[in-house]
């Protein structure tokens, strides 16, 4: 019908051609340059002054095995001291009180505004400002005894980690509907026990994401701490090439461990994710 009547008033009948793919040149352009890219990358690396040999030689030498031991002790315990700051400091700004509020946001406002390698100095350094540290009357210790490279690592990685997991924090229990809170107060509970029984595990959900990417940076931000000499697997590379001269092979090195562990990280953070999002799934089907 259609196409009588194109053909009445005098237009060609187009409904039996064929339709033509658009060629997308952009596309394959850009693929191609990529590929040539990898490729040259690729040629210099195997054409360079790399001896692969030392690399598998060294990747699960003992030094090297305890130094990835202790970045993964050094992530998980930084990152538990930040997530309990964190919690506490999301609460204070979340407080009607202008005091605590006023802390918490000083708090976040000091850490996140400095560079970690800065933080990390400073607490390995504290005996300079603090020779002497305790409770007066009752301890008391020189503080170059005491703040030590694994205890400067955890408190320049946990407290500033704290500063950012608090707004993760904080964003998740704004997520929570006011409803439930008003919910909690109606039947009694204190502000506490609302917060861990009906609060944070909805807050879950939103937390979980960010979290488990801040987790897996901070197994790569403890490379940092080995300005202040603490034995992580950089550090132990770093002192093999200091002595034998194969800095890029043991760079290599520790580069592997680092991808290895956030490979397996990854899918561990998504099935963590899938639980948690349970509940959501559900209702939304």
């Amino acid at each position: 019908m259609s196409s009588g009547r194109a053909l009445a008033e005098g237009f060609p009948d187009l409904t039996g051609l064929p339709t033509a793919r658009r060629t997308h040149w952009g596309r394959w352009t850009a693929a191609g340059l990529i590929l040539v890219v990898l490729a040259l990358i690729g040629r210099a690396f195997a054409e360079g002054q790399i001896e692969w040999s030392y690399v598998g030689r060294f990747f699960t030498v003992p030094v090297i095995l305890h130094g990835i031991v202790n970045t993964l002790v050094m992530a998980v315990l930084a990152m538990s001291l930040g997530i309990v700051l964190g919690l506490v400091v999301a609460v204070m700004r979340l407080s009607p009180n202008p005091v605590l509020k006023g802390v918490a946001a000083g708090y976040t406002w000091l850490f996140r505004g400095t560079p970690l390698i800065l933080q990390l100095l400073l607490w390995f350094n504290l005996a300079l400002v603090f020779p002497v540290i305790g409770i007066p009357g009752l301890w008391s210790a020189k503080s170059v005894e005491v703040m030590t490279p694994f205890l400067a690592a955890l408190l320049g990685l946990g407290i500033n980690q704290g500063a950012y997991t608090s707004e993760v924090m904080r964003a998740g229990l704004l997520s929570v509907d006011t409803g439930q809170y008003e919910a909690a107060q109606a039947i009694g509970m204190g502000r506490l026990k609302a917060l861990y029984r009906i609060i944070l595990p909805q807050a879950m959900r939103v937390v979980l994401p960010p979290l488990g990417n801040e987790f897996i940076g901070m197994v790569k931000a403890t490379s940092l701490a080995s300005v202040i000499q603490y034995p992580e697997v950089l550090h132990a590379a770093e002192n093999i090439y200091y002595a034998n001269s194969r800095v890029i092979e043991l760079l290599i090195v520790a580069g592997l461990w680092y991808l290895l562990v956030v490979s397996i990280l990854t899918p561990l953070q998504m099935l963590l994710e899938r639980r948690f999002s349970r509940g959501t799934a559900r209702i939304t089907r």
